[in-house]
């Protein structure tokens, strides 16, 4: 069933004619903040020289293009709470035939971390004029998807390598295109306390969640922990092409691409398409509906109403990340019921559980979910960094101090900041106090024993004064004159408030921006966090809230002068990252100073 309400070349046309308006109306160079459009840019066709097309790469709208393609998935969202299907695929061959979200799909794409990886045919957009000859040429009529590259990375603490698929650019832009379409009917279909791969959803809301249903005297014991033999790799093609409610043809190249791995063309008859943008939507749509099977079990009475009385007598809970899930239960006769019940769910899309690694257990002897551990100590629940991911990290660290031998103290400590700031501000919401004072000590220990092999015929004093000094009120920092060694231990606990659930992400925009002004408050502090508090967490120049986890963390404010040795609090400010590219791009000539306008004094 193909998403089109339109037929033949007549349709065609009128696409044509629409992106051709789409884009004459997009440019808008001088006067950005406004959300005006210029019109006096020239019409696109194939006369276009590359100057001319980097010229209208760097001067989208950006505002503009986000405002129209969120305002069909709002329509989209709306379309599916009422049940109205039929509206549900207009809205999203529109969607799909936009180019406003043809251009956003494209950006995404070369905004992810594998966009200086090629797949088989070798093509990176890595100019402005290639990227706005992919958005011109993305188009579903007679797509065919490329195969994707096959290759084998190591995976970090294990000896044998993974395999990944690499797709072309082109069908990764596809991807993302119809990803746009498809993200808000996920959303609205989604199970509760489904938390991967969702807007504005974490690990963190799952961990508070899990919390918030084991943590009384009273919650359940028994842990059913869920996992699902090579979900992605397994998943039924037919079940996809039967329920995935998008273009079956796009979606079949989609799924049938194959792989190429030493010049032989494999076919792929299962699973997702692998290092696809979209996999993860359609891995979360094919694992939504467990949660109403154990609510329809467990939580309605004799009326076949969901009961409170219900669900405290059997205590059964459902949180999932991804393809990782666990089910609370009463005793442990409900959690093998539980178990059995989700085995029947996944069978008709292809998958089963882990016999291995399915496991039931009690909470008092604690389980590990997402990094890390659940227990109860004399009937108090306390979630502490998981001995694996300890493990992990610490090898982590490790290995970089040992083949860091030839480093200079400064590299070494550029390259370690990074991961002790990663690792701790992922645990910085459980009980992780001590753990984190005695990681300080095992990597104080090593970049000892590293600074005892560069120079191992010296004294243990002159060693001391050579790499550790005194800052401010802390002795024996390991720094050089610019930088120092991050600890754990001042890494201030801060408890994370989770996500209301409920709450859908394209219809109550005001709750989300307000949530993440208030998550760059909580993670940001000294100047950085009076920089944020000044604008609000908004970004100066498309006006959209900025995400600290995702678009400013660990990145360099811009200058507003252009000086980078002013870093006064009036001269910083933080711009989504696609918009800090392009007012670069656009501004080259002037010294990159900020405009007064948009760009003031925040």
């Amino acid at each position: 069933m193909k998403v089109c309400p339109m037929k033949g070349s007549h349709s065609n046309t009128l696409i044509q004619k629409a992106e051709t308006l789409a884009v004459n109306l997009l440019w808008n160079k001088t006067n950005r903040e406004t959300g005006c459009y210029s019109e006096q840019a020239e019409p696109i066709n194939e006369k276009l020289t590359n100057k001319q097309l980097k010229f209208r790469w760097n001067n989208i709208n950006w505002k503009a293009v986000e405002t129209h393609v969120n305002r069909l998935q709002v329509r989209i969202t709306k379309a599916v709470f009422k049940g109205k299907w039929n509206l549900v695929k207009r809205l999203s061959y529109l969607l799909t035939h936009s180019f406003y979200a043809k251009l956003l799909a494209v950006r995404k794409v070369i905004q992810n971390k594998g966009k200086k990886t090629a797949g088989i045919d070798g093509e990176l957009w890595k100019t402005p004029d290639a990227k706005m000859k992919a958005s011109l040429s993305l188009t579903n009529r007679r797509y065919k998807a490329k195969p994707l590259k096959r290759v084998h990375i190591e995976k970090y603490g294990k000896s044998k390598k993974r395999p990944l698929g690499i797709p072309t650019m082109y069908d990764r832009a596809m991807q993302s295109l119809y990803a746009l379409a498809l993200n808000p009917i996920s959303e609205a279909t989604a199970d509760k306390h489904s938390f991967g791969f969702r807007k504005f959803r974490s690990t963190h809301d799952a961990c508070e969640q899990i919390f918030g249903c084991t943590c009384q005297k009273f919650s359940a014991s028994w842990i059913l922990e869920g996992d699902i033999k090579g979900c992605f790799d397994n998943i039924s093609h037919q079940w996809l092409l039967d329920n995935i409610p998008m273009d079956k043809s796009v979606l079949k190249q989609f799924l049938k691409a194959g792989f190429v791995f030493k010049q032989n063309l494999f076919p792929t008859k299962k699973g997702t398409p692998q290092g696809g943008i979209i996999s993860p939507i359609l891995a979360n749509m094919t694992l939504d509906g467990i949660e109403g099977i154990l609510a329809n079990k467990y939580h309605r009475g004799k009326s076949g109403r969901i009961t409170k009385f219900q669900r405290d007598k059997h205590n059964v809970n459902f949180v999932r990340y991804a393809d990782d899930f666990i089910v609370t239960a009463k005793t442990e006769e409900i959690a093998e019921e539980a178990k059995e019940l989700i085995k029947i769910f996944l069978k008709d899309k292809g998958l089963e559980l882990s016999e291995e690694k399915t496991l039931i257990t009690h909470i008092n002897d604690g389980f590990d979910f997402l990094g890390w551990n659940f227990r109860k100590y004399k009937g108090k629940l306390l979630i502490k960094p998981s001995k694996k991911s300890i493990q992990k990290v610490t090898e982590k660290i490790s290995d970089v101090i040992k083949n860091g031998k030839p480093w200079t103290q400064e590299k070494l400590i550029q390259t370690l900041n990074p991961i002790i700031t990663g690792w701790s501000n992922y645990h910085q919401g459980v009980v992780s106090k001590e753990i984190f004072s005695e990681m300080d000590k095992r990597i104080w220990s090593m970049t000892w024993k590293w600074a005892k092999r560069r120079h191992p015929g010296r004294s243990h004093h002159w060693i001391s004064r050579k790499y550790w000094h005194t800052k401010g009120a802390r002795h024996w920092v390991f720094s050089t004159e610019t930088n120092q060694l991050k600890l754990l231990s001042n890494k201030k606990i801060v408890r994370h408030i989770k996500l209301t659930l409920g709450i859908n992400p394209y219809l109550d925009k005001g709750y989300y921006s307000e949530r993440k002004y208030n998550q760059g408050l909580r993670k940001l502090s000294g100047k950085f966090k009076k920089v944020w508090d000044n604008q609000e967490g908004i970004c100066p120049i498309c006006n959209f809230p900025i995400d600290i986890n995702t678009d400013a963390v660990e990145r360099p404010l811009h200058h507003k002068n252009g000086s980078h040795e002013d870093n006064r609090t009036s001269n910083l400010i933080y711009l989504h990252a696609h918009c800090h590219r392009q007012y670069h791009a656009t501004n080259s000539k002037s010294n990159n100073c900020c405009p007064t306008q948009g760009l003031g004094d925040a």
